[in-house]
């Protein structure tokens, strides 16, 4: 059985192509029914805002692999200078159940959700290509950070702007931002700033209270990565809805089930992103639509980034194996 750690995930690396296309793989195995996946339970105890999360799921296609991911998401943490979440995945072998590696980083979680939007971000852009892209990011810990990386080396000869905003109003200098990214990325006054002037916006945020009061910029991609960010009167009029799963996302007061409670929203009502991979269900929007795409975080997408970094990790001998 491997075992890799933070350590070993950092020294295989970040191939930002090869991970959007193994989210693409994994989309195609899903729209094609060769997956296992339960709703995944949230454990709740004492504080009501930490929860862990299991997630199981089995893939077959070229994946074929089952395992569950084990996180735990703990918001206060960040006061005590801990991380918000912690993560181990566990993979078992598909017809023995024999457990064949545990990958014990918060990385792989944040780095699947990074490839999952990096494969919405080439989707959108299949259908409205952009010259140049004015990128915003709001949210500046590690998951903004990694976006930030993840939208830079895919399209950074076609970014033309970034805006960050924080409300810990982080010097751009002590930021970890890249010196060659330093002349395009600024770090902004304000979330509205961001909103307003952003192709592609994205929330990573840990906020406590939904914010977003305003309606978004016509034909924009809306990442909703942290979930809880948009009051439901804002997105209320968008038609180009996007989940991963909607049973899944319609749940734990989301961004989605505010507006399936409150604004009507219905499984009819939005596409999922098998429809825009598989399908380019996209192209029935008018270019002028806005895009809202809400990921609540599917197993399957952690099994697939499990698989991938177990094989590379292999193949270039790092990690430890346990007997």
């Amino acid at each position: 059985m491997l075992y890799l750690n933070d350590r070993d995930i950092r020294a295989v690396g970040l191939d930002w192509p090869a991970l959007v296309d193994a989210m693409e793989a994994a989309v195609r195995i899903v729209d094609a029914g060769d997956y296992a996946q339960p709703i995944k339970p949230y454990l709740r105890y004492k504080n009501p805002r930490n929860r862990i999360i299991a997630m199981p799921a089995y893939m077959g296609g070229n994946v074929n692999a089952a395992g569950i991911k084990w996180i735990a998401s703990f918001p206060d943490n960040i006061k005590s200078g801990l991380p918000r979440a912690h993560s181990v995945m566990v993979l078992n072998d598909p017809l023995t159940g024999e457990p064949s590696a545990i990958l014990n980083s918060p990385l792989t979680s944040i780095i699947r959700t990074a490839s999952v939007s990096g494969l919405m971000i080439r989707a959108y852009l299949q259908e409205r290509p952009l010259a140049q892209i004015e990128l915003g990011i709001v949210g500046w810990g590690p998951v903004g950070r990694l976006h930030y990386e993840m939208a830079l080396a895919l399209y950074g000869d076609r970014i033309g702007r970034v805006r960050i905003y924080d409300i810990r109003q982080v010097d751009l200098l002590k930021a970890d931002v890249p010196a060659h990214y330093r002349e395009k990325t600024e770090m902004a006054a304000s979330w509205e700033e961001v909103y307003r002037r952003s192709d592609i916006f994205i929330t990573c945020t840990v906020s406590d209270h939904r914010y977003i009061n305003l309606s978004p910029v016509k034909s924009s991609l809306l990442l909703n990565v942290s979930l809880r960010d948009y009051q439901s009167e804002a997105v209320a009029s968008v038609k180009a809805v996007i989940v991963d799963d909607w049973e899944e996302v319609c749940r734990e007061n989301t961004d989605i089930e505010r507006l399936h409670l409150e604004q009507g929203l219905t499984r009819s009502g939005i596409r999922t992103i098998a429809d825009v991979v598989c399908r380019r269900e996209l192209s029935g929007f008018a270019p002028t639509e806005p895009v809202l795409f809400c990921p609540m975080g599917m197993a399957v997408f952690d099994i697939a980034t499990a698989v991938y970094y177990t094989e590379r990790a292999r193949k270039k001998g790092i990690g430890t194996e346990l007997e």
